[in-house]
């Protein structure tokens, strides 16, 4: 079997969130622990961090391996979705898993998978398991899919547990209120593990510190021990000053993440790195200065507003539920342009009446869409827009969309692309 057959198989045999929505969620961690038992149970030969949250978690994950890996230790690192290349997931030091490690596993294992049956998520999560075990990788940065207490990467039992934030995101799935989402986001806890909660909320506060009560874990909320704050922007990098509650002197870190929302996850990745330290890593300042510097470099982490050219000036970001949208239009008006231009497209679960409110009236709109049944078709997205003011053309592929933004743009102008990982997947191809 090739590398693009496993891929192919994966894709047509199994049941995709990405790609079918809620139908592809599996409630238990059964097959997760059904893969992994025949797989000689993977997740119990690496040390790991596990992180959740409803925005910011993929940004953590890659900062905090980036660190690790500065620091002269193999990392692990699971992430999803992808964007380019399904190998996006799984990376060890950075490097994705080899094609020959894919395809061998979905040979010598499609037995397994016909037996039990699993989502495409959870085939994903014991592969990159099975990787990491045989790599044996140091530790491993292992990122929730959706959610926590049912993903199937909580079969884990790591060093560390983090939870970015809560916002409202696939309420159909983990809850109406804030609350049910961070009791979902919280099933990661572990009895005795330490978590870091990377936003102080007054509204959800209260159910994390219920369940690391009851775990007997040691809670911190990075928002508080740690107080950083953007500086400026020079030479494609964002300068930070952090300060420990316990310090009178801060430290200045150079990110090559350059949204201003990251400020917020680097509290969140400070913290990390102090509990880390407790758990025995031998992790220096020059380690965190190097890798915050070097993130893009080290881990394959795209995506995170990311410039794509200029003359005008053309950003993506994947931000892409209520909270992430409201980091993004802060990014677009803190950034010099004469005219907007937003290339948008979204998955049919998005409430749109709650996100469309916020998008700026004197932009000028491409709605476009990804071939994916999931996805809102571009017309029925321009027609709601259309409702709230946002005017504009729709294009029934994304590539014609960023064109026609081009086609229309003066080099003064701005061109953002999102509203979905996918749209920005595809803007990505080119």
């Amino acid at each position: 079997m090739q590398y693009n057959e496993a891929v192919e198989y994966l894709y047509a045999r199994l049941p995709m969130f990405t790609r079918d929505g809620a139908s592809a969620i599996k409630k238990d961690l059964t097959n997760t622990y059904r893969l992994c038992e025949a797989l000689g149970n993977p997740h119990e030969r690496f040390k790991s961090v596990h992180i959740a949250g409803t925005n910011g978690k993929g940004s953590t994950s890659h900062m905090l391996a980036a660190i690790l890996q500065a620091a002269g230790y193999k990392t692990g690192l699971y992430t999803s979705p992808h964007l380019l290349d399904f190998r996006e997931r799984i990376r060890v030091n950075g490097t994705m898993v080899a094609k020959e490690a894919v395809a061998g596993f979905v040979r010598d294992h499609q037995a397994l998978m016909a037996a039990v049956e699993p989502s495409f998520f959870e085939v994903t999560v014991a592969m990159a398991f099975k990787c990491f075990a045989d790599e044996q990788v140091d530790i491993a940065i292992v990122e929730t899919g959706l959610g926590g207490r049912l993903d199937s990467t909580n079969i884990i039992t790591p060093l560390l547990s983090i939870i970015t934030n809560i916002g409202y995101d696939h309420t159909q799935l983990l809850g109406n209120t804030l609350q049910e989402i961070a009791s979902e986001k919280a099933g990661i806890m572990k009895p005795g593990i330490p978590v870091v909660i990377g936003e102080w909320q007054a509204e959800v506060s209260g159910v994390f510190e219920r369940f690391a009560a009851e775990r007997g874990s040691r809670l911190a909320y990075a928002s508080q021990l740690w107080q950083v704050t953007g500086m400026s922007k020079d030479s494609g990098l964002l300068y930070v000053d952090a300060t420990h509650r316990s310090s009178t002197t801060g430290s200045i870190y150079a990110l090559d993440l350059t949204g201003s929302y990251q400020v917020k996850n680097v509290a969140t990745v400070l913290c990390a790195v102090d509990e880390l330290r407790r758990a025995g890593f031998s992790i220096t300042d020059a380690h965190i200065r190097h890798a915050l510097a070097r993130v893009q470099e080290l881990t394959g982490l795209m995506g995170r507003w990311q410039t794509l050219s200029t003359n005008p000036l053309v950003i993506c970001d994947t931000g892409h539920n209520l909270d992430g949208w409201r980091e993004v239009l802060a990014n677009i008006m803190a950034t010099p342009h004469r005219d907007l231009h937003i290339v948008i497209g979204v998955m049919r679960d998005k409430d749109l009446d709650k996100m469309l409110p916020l998008l700026p009236k004197d932009a000028r709109y491409y709605f476009s869409e990804v071939a994916m049944p999931r996805a809102l078709p571009a017309s029925e997205l321009r027609a709601t827009a259309m409702r709230y003011g946002l005017h504009g053309e729709a294009y029934g592929k994304v590539a014609e969309a960023v064109h026609a933004a081009r086609e229309h743009a003066h080099p003064a102008d701005l061109i953002f692309i999102g509203g979905s990982t996918f749209i920005v997947a595809d803007a990505l191809r080119g």
